[in-house]
């Protein structure tokens, strides 16, 4: 580690649909980093999933307030021939001169979301290299993208989520008939998901579970993003959100409040422009009673130790008028827009942008590099 600023290679953008997205998270890091503590190295993936030095100036990475047009990575940067080597030093490919090495990177904030990136393949490469890396390692940043087997991993711990159906690309070809009376079987209502996206990018709310030609057409929408995918039975509920963090200490995970997301109207459901592009609001503290937050904020922290996540998390929830909690989802690397949940449910809490960011890298640096 270098003995003056902390060097962090700051990476986003990717190959994944959610390549805007990455780059708005990047951009709202960059503006808050700490530069007396930190020399920051932006490391742009483009779409075409090449390396190269990116612009720093956050301005460039904001989604635009008139236009709504989203930020990207510029295809023009210096190339990176690998991005790291053993040493932890970025390798610069300049035509002019070749290969040349830039000093030493203490620690990579791997800031992707989606496949390529926030599903284990990234962090594999850190992990060869000898790299240190904010969050989740290889298999739980697996394991948690894929939808499927995150509700394996969460029924093997008896932690309660919905019922739903997965769909392969060898079922969708040979079993169509049955994935879907299997899926008619899950209720009324279904939605449908990509296995291995966020954002709520290719999801579609189907009405009628038992209109072949309406799951049809979802399941080919959710195609288009992976050909792995996931529909899930509707859950009449609240929808709730907890951000966890790697305990400082080294015991169990913190929890945040919990918050509660309200879709803006007009919106079936929290699609991803009801996300990012909309008037969708959260509650911070979510009004619930006391038990109740109590055991969403306890379920969160075993959601967390379940999957082997560190760094950090945000857990998803409903929670039905009946008192039921069911875990949706789990988010290894959630935004970091200002229209994000997980900085806000950390600012309510106490911890504020910045000091989020800082608890990040500091986090990482603590974890060292090989298995653990």
């Amino acid at each position: 580690m270098s003995s003056e600023k902390i060097r962090v290679a700051v990476v986003f953008g990717g190959r994944s649909s959610e390549h805007e997205i990455s780059c708005v998270t990047a951009g709202s890091v960059l503006s808050v980093i700490d530069p007396d503590r930190y020399e920051v190295v932006p490391v742009g993936i483009t779409k075409e999933g090449n390396w190269v030095l990116a612009p720093g100036d956050p301005e460039l990475l904001r989604i635009d307030a008139a236009t709504k047009a989203l930020p990207s990575v510029p295809s023009d940067g210096m190339s990176l021939a690998l991005p790291f080597d053993a040493a932890g030093e970025l390798l610069v490919v300049d035509p002019a001169r070749g290969t040349e090495r830039l000093a030493g990177v203490d620690v990579v904030l791997p800031l992707l979301h989606g496949p390529f990136g926030e599903d284990g393949t990234v962090q594999g490469l850190f992990e060869m290299l000898g790299v240190r890396y904010a969050g989740a390692g290889v298999f739980s940043s697996a394991a948690a993208m894929d939808k499927v087997f995150m509700k394996a991993v969460l029924t093997g711990n008896d932690i309660p989520t919905s019922a739903y159906v997965a769909v392969n690309e060898r079922r969708w070809r040979t079993e169509r008939k049955k994935v879907l009376d299997d899926i008619a079987a899950l209720g009324e209502t279904v939605f449908v998901k990509p296995a291995r996206a966020g954002s709520s990018v290719g999801i579609s709310k189907v009405k009628d579970s038992a209109d072949a030609d309406a799951v049809t057409a979802a399941i080919e929408a959710a195609r288009e993003h992976d050909p792995k995918v996931l529909v899930e039975a509707q859950v009449v509920g609240r929808e709730i959100e907890c951000g966890v963090l790697e305990a400082e200490d080294g015991g169990m995970p913190d929890v945040s409040f919990p918050a509660e997301v309200h879709v803006a109207e007009g919106f079936d459901f929290y699609d991803f422009e009801a996300k990012y592009l909309s008037t969708s609001s959260l509650t911070i503290p979510a009004q619930l009673p006391e038990d109740a937050a109590a055991r969403l904020r306890g379920l969160a922290a075993e959601v967390f130790e379940a999957m082997g996540c560190e760094g950090l998390a945000r857990v998803d929830f409903f929670y039905t008028e009946d008192g039921e909690i069911l875990v949706n989802e789990l988010n290894t690397m959630p935004g970091f827009t200002p229209a994000s949940a997980f900085p806000q449910m950390w600012a309510a809490t106490g911890l504020d942008y910045a000091a989020l960011v800082d608890r990040m890298i500091t986090t990482a640096l603590r974890r060292g590099t090989g298995l653990r």
